[in-house]
C-alpha cells in the first residue's frame, strides 16, 4: 500500500553507533575537547537528517523545468503553482490499469496520447489538411488529463512551495469514481475510497495548513453530481461533501452554479491546436464555410422521459422543411469516430443546444469551435456555467429560446428566420473570436502568444485566491 501521509516509504538511515563500546575506546586517547567535538558533529548530523526527511514528505518530483520556466515575478502577476506529487495511485496508476476505468471494455485507446484519444484520421476531407494533425477523438471526461499534464509544463509552475500562490492536486477524481458507477457490484464505499485517502494524504501537507485549503485547487473530470451522493445508495462518489473538500476550488465541465468553490470549465472536443497559427487558419476556415442549413440538432431522444424535449426538436426539425439538419443520436451512430456531427455542424448558421443528461453537454463547444451559433433553452446550460470563458453578453453569440415556449408549441425555424443577416454574422464572428477560449491545445506548454482554455482557467483560480487575500472580501 502506498504511503497516504507525509511519511516516506522510507526513512533516512540513522547512523549506527555502539555508544558505550565507542566512548569506552576513546576516553584514554581523547581529549574533553575532542569529545565535545563529537557530540556536536552528531548534533548536526541528525539535525541535517531531519531536515532531508521533512523535505522529501512535501516536494513534487524534482524534475527539471524548461528554461522558459525560470521566470520573474513580472511575467506571472497573478501567481505561481506549485503542483504535488501525488503517488502513483492517485492518477498514471489509473491510466496503467485503463482496462479497468470501463466494466463494458478497455479505455487505453481513449485516453492515449496524453488524454486526447485517438487522430481523428477520418476527418480527413472534411477538415483543412494542414490542420488534421491537430484534430483526435479526445472523451469528454479526459480533462484530469490534460489539466495534469498542462500543469506539469506551465509557465507559472514553481518547484518552491514556499513561493507558491497556488497548490494544485493531481487527482484523476473522475476516473477513480468512472469504474463503479455503472454496476451494482461495488459499495458506497469503493466509490468514496480514492477521496478519503487522497484528502488523507493533502491534509498531511504543511502547505495546506496555510490557509485551510482556500490555495488549493483540483480538476474533477466528470459534472459536479457525480461527486455529490446525498444517500449511501445514491449516484457517485460523496467526494465534494467529504470533510477537508469544502475549501478547494474544483475544476469541472458542470458546475452547481450555487456552490462558489465549483468553476465550469470547457468540455474537451476533438481540436487541439499545436500553434497559434493553426487557431487562426482554422478561424478563418470556419468563417468563410458555405452554410446551406438554417440550423440543425445532433442528439438522440430520450423516450422513457415524458414530455422528452429531445423529441420536440426533432420532430420540429424533422417538419422545418429542409431548413434543419438532423443526425439523429440514437444508439452509438455518434460515438468517437464519425464525422457526421462536426458536418452538420460546419453546414449549418445555428445549432440546437438542449440540455444533456444533466444541464450541460459537450456539444456546445463542438458546436462553437465549428463556427455555427448555439442555441439554448435553460439559463443553466451555458450561462451561468462558463462565465470565464464565454462573452459576456449572451445575446452577442447566442440566441435563447426558453423551452416553456417551445412546449407551447413555439416554431425555432420561425425564431431564427427573423435573424437579418447581418446580425446572423456578427454573432458568428463573436464565436469565432472566442473558439482560443474554449480549446486545450497540444503542446504541454500552451500556445505561444495566445491563451487556450488550460490558461483562462488557471489565471482565473489563480486571480480568485488573490482576490479573497484581500480584506472585506466576500464570496
Amino acid at each position: 500500500m502506498l504511503p497516504l501521509s507525509d511519511t516516506p516509504s522510507h526513512k533516512p538511515p540513522k547512523p549506527e553507533l555502539d555508544r558505550k563500546n565507542s566512548f569506552t575506546t576513546l576516553k584514554p586517547h581523547l581529549p574533553r575537547t575532542w569529545l565535545i567535538f563529537f557530540v556536536v558533529f552528531l548534533q548536526i548530523l541528525l539535525l541535517l537528517t531531519a531536515r532531508n526527511f521533512h523535505t522529501s514528505t512535501v516536494l513534487t518530483t524534482r524534475q527539471p523545468l524548461p528554461e522558459s520556466h525560470a521566470i520573474g515575478d513580472t511575467e506571472c502577476p497573478s501567481g505561481k503553482v506549485f503542483v504535488y506529487d501525488l503517488p502513483k495511485f492517485f492518477n498514471t496508476e489509473l491510466l496503467e490499469n485503463c482496462h479497468e476505468l470501463n466494466p463494458w471494455g478497455s479505455r487505453c485507446d481513449t485516453y492515449s496520447n496524453d488524454g486526447f484519444g485517438r487522430s481523428a484520421t477520418k476527418l480527413a476531407g472534411v477538415i483543412p489538411e494542414s490542420l488534421l494533425r491537430a484534430w483526435f477523438w479526445t472523451d469528454q471526461f479526459a480533462s484530469e488529463i490534460i489539466y495534469h499534464n498542462r500543469m506539469l509544463n506551465y509557465r507559472c509552475r514553481t518547484l518552491d512551495a514556499e513561493s507558491a500562490t497556488a497548490y494544485y492536486i493531481p487527482f484523476y477524481a473522475g476516473l477513480a469514481v468512472g469504474k463503479y458507477l455503472w454496476t451494482e457490484n461495488y459499495t458506497a464505499e469503493d466509490r468514496d475510497r480514492h477521496c478519503h485517502m487522497m484528502l488523507k494524504w493533502v491534509h498531511d501537507q504543511p502547505y495546506w495548513k496555510k490557509s485551510d485549503g482556500w490555495d488549493h485547487f483540483i480538476t474533477m473530470g466528470r459534472i459536479t453530481w457525480d461527486f455529490r451522493r446525498s444517500k449511501e445508495e445514491g449516484w457517485g462518489s460523496r467526494c465534494i461533501y467529504l470533510p477537508g473538500m469544502r475549501n478547494i476550488t474544483r475544476l469541472l465541465i458542470e458546475r452547481n452554479s450555487w456552490d462558489y468553490f465549483d468553476v465550469g470549465v470547457p468540455y474537451p472536443t476533438g481540436f487541439h491546436p499545436t500553434s497559434a497559427s493553426d487557431v487562426t487558419t482554422w478561424q478563418e476556415f470556419v468563417r468563410t464555410r458555405t452554410r446551406a442549413t438554417l440550423f440543425c440538432f445532433a442528439g438522440a431522444t430520450r423516450g422513457l422521459i415524458k414530455n422528452d424535449f429531445r423529441g420536440l426538436l426533432l420532430n420540429q426539425c424533422y417538419n422545418s422543411s429542409g431548413s434543419c439538419r438532423v443526425v439523429d443520436c440514437g444508439g452509438s451512430k455518434c460515438s468517437n469516430g464519425t464525422s457526421l456531427i462536426l458536418e452538420s455542424f460546419l453546414g449549418s448558421d445555428f445549432c440546437l443546444q438542449p440540455r444533456g443528461d444533466s444541464f450541460t453537454r459537450r456539444s456546445i463547444f463542438d458546436c462553437m469551435i465549428a463556427g455555427s451559433i448555439p442555441v439554448f433553452f435553460w439559463n443553466r446550460t451555458a450561462y451561468s456555467q462558463y462565465e470565464w470563458f464565454l462573452p459576456g453578453q449572451p445575446e452577442s453569440y447566442s440566441v435563447f429560446i426558453d423551452k416553456k415556449e417551445i412546449l407551447n408549441g413555439k416554431s425555432i425555424k420561425e425564431v431564427l428566420e427573423n435573424f437579418k443577416e447581418d446580425e446572423v454574422r456578427k454573432m458568428r464572428e463573436k464565436v469565432i473570436e472566442y473558439i482560443p477560449r474554449i480549446v486545450y491545445a497540444k503542446p504541454h506548454e500552451g500556445l505561444e502568444g495566445m491563451k487556450d482554455a488550460f490558461d483562462v482557467a488557471v489565471e482565473g483560480v489563480l486571480n480568485r485566491i488573490k482576490d479573497q487575500e484581500q480584506e472585506g472580501f466576500k464570496w
